[in-house]
Protein backbone atom coordinates (compact mmCIF):
# COMPACT_ATOMS: atom_id res chain seq x y z
CA UNK A 1 0.00 0.00 0.00
CA UNK A 2 1.80 3.38 -1.08
CA UNK A 3 1.82 5.70 2.29
CA UNK A 4 2.50 9.59 2.58
CA UNK A 5 3.76 11.72 5.64
CA UNK A 6 0.81 14.34 6.20
CA UNK A 7 2.62 16.55 9.19
CA UNK A 8 -0.34 18.64 10.28
CA UNK A 9 -0.01 22.51 12.05
CA UNK A 10 3.93 21.58 13.21
CA UNK A 11 5.16 25.82 13.61
CA UNK A 12 6.06 27.99 15.54
CA UNK A 13 3.08 29.54 17.23
CA UNK A 14 1.78 26.31 18.90
CA UNK A 15 5.91 25.56 20.49
CA UNK A 16 6.28 21.52 19.57
CA UNK A 17 8.64 19.94 21.62
CA UNK A 18 12.14 19.60 19.79
CA UNK A 19 11.71 15.92 20.00
CA UNK A 20 8.55 15.84 18.01
CA UNK A 21 10.31 18.00 15.44
CA UNK A 22 13.35 15.32 15.06
CA UNK A 23 11.41 12.46 14.92
CA UNK A 24 8.81 14.18 11.96
CA UNK A 25 11.95 15.39 9.90
CA UNK A 26 13.49 11.93 9.99
CA UNK A 27 10.52 10.04 8.86
CA UNK A 28 9.59 12.63 6.18
CA UNK A 29 12.79 12.31 4.68
CA UNK A 30 11.77 8.07 4.31
CA UNK A 31 9.43 9.32 1.75
CA UNK A 32 6.78 11.38 -0.20
CA UNK A 33 5.57 14.17 2.68
CA UNK A 34 3.19 16.84 2.66
CA UNK A 35 2.61 19.73 5.54
CA UNK A 36 -0.39 22.06 6.27
CA UNK A 37 -0.21 25.69 7.12
CA UNK A 38 -3.06 27.99 8.80
CA UNK A 39 -3.40 31.44 6.94
CA UNK A 40 -6.19 33.30 8.66
CA UNK A 41 -8.78 34.80 6.70
CA UNK A 42 -11.64 36.37 8.96
CA UNK A 43 -14.13 35.66 6.06
CA UNK A 44 -13.11 32.29 5.77
CA UNK A 45 -12.82 31.01 9.33
CA UNK A 46 -14.13 32.81 12.00
CA UNK A 47 -11.48 32.63 14.77
CA UNK A 48 -11.67 35.93 15.92
CA UNK A 49 -16.07 36.51 15.94
CA UNK A 50 -16.41 32.76 17.69
CA UNK A 51 -13.27 31.77 19.50
CA UNK A 52 -11.37 35.35 20.32
CA UNK A 53 -8.23 33.79 18.83
CA UNK A 54 -6.19 34.96 15.70
CA UNK A 55 -3.37 32.39 14.15
CA UNK A 56 0.05 33.52 13.54
CA UNK A 57 -0.44 35.44 10.50
CA UNK A 58 2.94 34.31 9.09
CA UNK A 59 4.00 31.00 10.39
CA UNK A 60 5.48 28.52 8.19
CA UNK A 61 6.05 24.59 8.84
CA UNK A 62 9.50 23.64 10.84
CA UNK A 63 9.78 20.67 9.48
CA UNK A 64 10.54 20.88 5.28
CA UNK A 65 8.27 18.73 3.21
CA UNK A 66 7.79 17.81 -0.39
CA UNK A 67 4.38 19.68 -0.70
CA UNK A 68 3.04 22.62 2.00
CA UNK A 69 -0.94 23.24 1.30
CA UNK A 70 -2.20 25.96 2.81
CA UNK A 71 -5.50 25.70 4.85
CA UNK A 72 -8.05 28.21 6.27
CA UNK A 73 -9.59 26.31 9.37
CA UNK A 74 -9.38 22.52 11.08
CA UNK A 75 -9.25 20.78 7.78
CA UNK A 76 -6.72 20.86 5.11
CA UNK A 77 -7.89 22.18 1.81
CA UNK A 78 -9.55 20.11 -0.77
CA UNK A 79 -6.30 20.37 -3.22
CA UNK A 80 -4.29 18.12 -0.82
CA UNK A 81 -7.15 15.46 -1.35
CA UNK A 82 -6.23 15.57 -5.21
CA UNK A 83 -2.55 16.20 -4.43
CA UNK A 84 -2.54 12.30 -2.51
CA UNK A 85 -5.20 10.67 -5.01
CA UNK A 86 -3.04 11.25 -8.39
CA UNK A 87 0.27 10.17 -6.88
CA UNK A 88 -1.43 6.60 -6.16
CA UNK A 89 -0.93 7.02 -2.19
CA UNK A 90 -3.72 4.82 -0.55
CA UNK A 91 -2.85 5.73 3.26
CA UNK A 92 -1.65 8.79 4.97
CA UNK A 93 -0.15 8.70 8.14
CA UNK A 94 -0.84 12.01 10.10
CA UNK A 95 1.63 13.75 12.68
CA UNK A 96 1.57 17.23 13.82
CA UNK A 97 -0.19 19.57 16.73
CA UNK A 98 -3.58 18.96 17.84
CA UNK A 99 -4.35 15.73 18.14
CA UNK A 100 -8.21 15.93 18.56
CA UNK A 101 -8.92 18.89 16.60
CA UNK A 102 -6.68 19.43 13.43
CA UNK A 103 -5.52 16.36 12.86
CA UNK A 104 -8.80 14.70 13.33
CA UNK A 105 -10.31 17.23 10.94
CA UNK A 106 -7.18 15.80 8.55
CA UNK A 107 -8.48 11.94 9.01
CA UNK A 108 -12.16 12.35 8.49
CA UNK A 109 -11.35 14.74 5.35
CA UNK A 110 -9.00 11.64 4.47
CA UNK A 111 -11.18 9.30 4.96
CA UNK A 112 -14.06 10.34 3.10
CA UNK A 113 -11.77 10.53 -0.02
CA UNK A 114 -11.62 6.43 0.30
CA UNK A 115 -7.68 7.32 1.99
CA UNK A 116 -6.44 5.10 5.28
CA UNK A 117 -5.70 7.54 7.53
CA UNK A 118 -3.57 6.60 10.29
CA UNK A 119 -2.32 8.05 13.57
CA UNK A 120 1.03 8.03 14.39
CA UNK A 121 0.64 8.73 17.91
CA UNK A 122 4.53 9.27 19.03
CA UNK A 123 4.59 12.38 16.53
CA UNK A 124 1.60 13.95 17.34
CA UNK A 125 0.61 16.04 20.19
CA UNK A 126 -2.29 18.36 21.51
CA UNK A 127 -1.83 22.25 21.44
CA UNK A 128 -3.24 22.54 24.97
CA UNK A 129 -0.73 22.18 28.03
CA UNK A 130 -1.53 18.51 28.42
CA UNK A 131 0.70 17.13 25.28
CA UNK A 132 -1.00 13.65 25.32
CA UNK A 133 -2.70 12.35 22.26
CA UNK A 134 -4.28 9.80 24.49
CA UNK A 135 -7.89 11.24 23.38
CA UNK A 136 -7.06 12.02 19.76
CA UNK A 137 -5.98 7.73 19.62
CA UNK A 138 -9.00 7.01 21.35
CA UNK A 139 -10.95 8.94 18.67
CA UNK A 140 -9.07 7.89 15.98
CA UNK A 141 -9.77 4.01 16.86
CA UNK A 142 -13.39 4.95 17.17
CA UNK A 143 -13.69 6.60 13.79
CA UNK A 144 -11.28 5.01 11.75
CA UNK A 145 -10.76 1.22 12.79
CA UNK A 146 -8.28 -0.91 14.76
CA UNK A 147 -5.37 -0.50 12.25
CA UNK A 148 -5.65 4.18 12.17
CA UNK A 149 -3.20 4.36 15.36
CA UNK A 150 0.30 3.12 15.38
CA UNK A 151 1.83 3.55 18.81
CA UNK A 152 5.61 3.60 18.24
CA UNK A 153 8.12 3.72 15.07
CA UNK A 154 8.65 0.05 15.23
CA UNK A 155 4.90 0.08 13.73
CA UNK A 156 5.27 1.21 10.59
CA UNK A 157 6.94 -1.92 9.10
CA UNK A 158 2.78 -3.27 9.55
Amino acid sequence: MKQALLVVDVRSCFDPPRWQIDGIKQLAQTMHSIATVERYVEDVTPFWRQLGWIPSLDDNPLVATDKVFVKHGFAPPGELIDHLKNAGVQRVLVCGIQADTCCLAAGFLLFDAGLHPTTLKWLTVRSSPDRTAELGARLWLHHFGQKSVMDHANDLRR
